[in-house]
């Protein structure tokens, strides 16, 4: 590859614009969801699966509940989008927000990561 070519995939990056939110793990067996933030959601539901899936993830209850139903017992989404015009901006005491409003409304839910 060359140079240039390089320099336009690295801007690219750098300027693209990743859905920010809160995501959602939803046990369908027990009704116990799992509320996290994220900076690019597509991303962070890649992550958590793998760790998961390799028993490594540090919420021991998601972790015993994914053990026990595997995947198809959770249903993943994206409960809220953060609708944002910097990419570079830091996002996270409004994703944060957006998070203890979710919580707010879900008796059932908590956060994935403490």
């Amino acid at each position: 590859m060359d140079t240039k070519r390089k320099k336009e995939l690295l801007a690219a990056y750098k300027h693209r614009r990743p859905e920010m939110g809160v995501i959602s793990y939803s046990c369908r067996e027990t009704g116990e969801v799992f509320l996290g933030i994220s900076k690019d959601t597509k991303s962070d539901f890649n992550s958590t699966n793998m760790k998961l899936t390799a028993n490594l993830h540090p919420n021991r209850r998601l972790q015993e509940l994914w053990n026990k139903y595997g995947s198809e017992g959770f249903e993943l989404s994206v409960v809220k989008v953060l609708k944002y015009d910097d990419p570079n901006e830091d996002h996270t005491k409004k994703l944060e927000s957006l998070r203890e409003q979710c919580l707010a409304a879900d008796p059932n839910a908590q956060k994935i990561w403490r």
